[in-house]
C-alpha cells in the first residue's frame, strides 16, 4: 500500500490548476479550509462536494487515482463516521438491533463530518499533486514576506516546509522497502496479537529513523557545500507571474463562501 500513497507527490501536467500561480493556489486552499466550516446543512455540504469535484476535474487528476492513493485517510474517515453513528444519541431512532442503536442526528453528523473531512483532504492533496515543492516554497515565501519586518526567518520556514513535503513520499518508499525486507526475513507485521504486532514494528522503526537521519545529514552537507547561507541576499531563477486565471481562482473561493453563507441562512 505504501507505494501507492500520494502524500507530497507532484504530478506534472498542463491543466488549469497546474498553470495557476502557487500563490493563488495557496490562498485558495487556506481560504477553502476556512469556508468549509461555514457549512452546516445538506445544501451547503452538497455545494462543497460539487465544488470539490469541479476542482478535481479542472486538475485532470482521475478520481480513482485520488481515492486509491488516499486509502489510509479514507479508512480514518470511515472510522470517524461510525463513531458518530454509534455514540451520538440524539434525534429519532432509525435502527435498533440488540445493543446497536442508530439515531437520526448521529447519522446526520457522521455524514456531514465525513464530507467535510473528504473535501479538505481532496483539495489539499490536489494542491500538492499539481504544484512542485519548489513552487510551494516560492509562493509561501512571497506571501509571508511582510512578516520579515518582524525578524521572522520566512525563507527558512518555507524551505523547511518544502523539504518536509518532498521527504514524505521518500520516507513512504523507504518504509515499504523495509517492510518487504522484514517480511522476507520472516517477520509478520499484519497478523497475530496486538502485543506481537507492536513488537514487530520496532525492527521497522529503527532502520527507518536511521535512514531518515542519514538523509537529513546528507542534505545538510550538500546544502553547505553549495554555499547555502539562508535567504538573505538570494535571488530567484523562477519568477512568479500573476495572471487573470489566478484572479479568477481567488474570486471563485470568495463566491463559494458567499454561496455557502446564503445556503446556510436560507435553506
Amino acid at each position: 500500500m505504501m507505494d501507492k500513497l500520494i502524500f507530497g507527490r507532484f504530478i506534472p501536467g498542463d491543466s488549469f490548476v497546474h498553470r495557476l500561480d502557487p500563490r493563488a493556489k495557496l490562498i485558495f486552499v487556506f481560504a477553502f479550509i476556512f469556508i468549509v466550516f461555514i457549512a452546516n446543512n445538506t445544501a451547503t455540504y452538497a455545494a462543497l462536494l460539487i465544488f470539490t469535484i469541479l476542482i478535481i476535474l479542472l486538475s485532470r487528476i482521475k478520481l480513482y487515482f485520488l481515492i486509491n492513493g488516499l486509502k489510509p485517510i479514507l479508512i480514518l474517515m470511515a472510522f470517524t463516521f461510525f463513531l458518530h453513528i454509534f455514540f451520538t444519541k440524539e434525534g429519532d431512532i432509525l435502527y435498533h438491533w440488540k445493543f446497536i442503536t442508530i439515531y437520526e442526528e448521529g447519522l446526520r453528523q457522521g455524514i456531514f463530518i465525513s464530507v467535510r473531512f473528504l473535501v479538505l483532504v481532496f483539495v489539499t492533496t490536489v494542491l500538492t499533486l499539481t504544484t512542485s515543492p519548489i513552487s510551494i516554497t516560492d509562493g509561501m515565501e512571497v506571501l509571508l514576506n511582510p512578516l520579515k519586518k518582524l525578524k521572522l526567518p520566512i525563507h527558512e520556514l518555507a524551505l523547511m516546509m518544502s523539504i518536509s513535503l518532498r521527504f514524505i513520499p521518500t520516507l513512504m518508499d523507504e518504509t515499504d522497502k523495509i517492510m518487504k525486507a522484514q517480511t522476507a526475513r520472516g517477520s509478520d507485521l499484519t497478523s497475530g496479537p496486538i502485543k506481537e504486532r507492536i513488537k514487530a514494528v520496532v525492527p521497522l522503526l529503527v532502520p527507518l529513523f536511521v535512514s531518515a537521519f542519514k538523509r537529513a545529514e546528507d542534505l545538510a552537507t550538500a546544502m553547505e557545500v553549495r554555499g547555502y547561507r539562508g535567504g538573505e541576499g538570494r535571488t530567484r531563477y523562477r519568477q512568479l507571474k500573476w495572471h487573470v486565471r489566478d484572479t479568477i481562482a481567488v474570486l471563485s473561493i470568495v463566491v463559494m463562501g458567499a454561496v455557502l453563507i446564503y445556503l446556510r441562512k436560507y435553506s
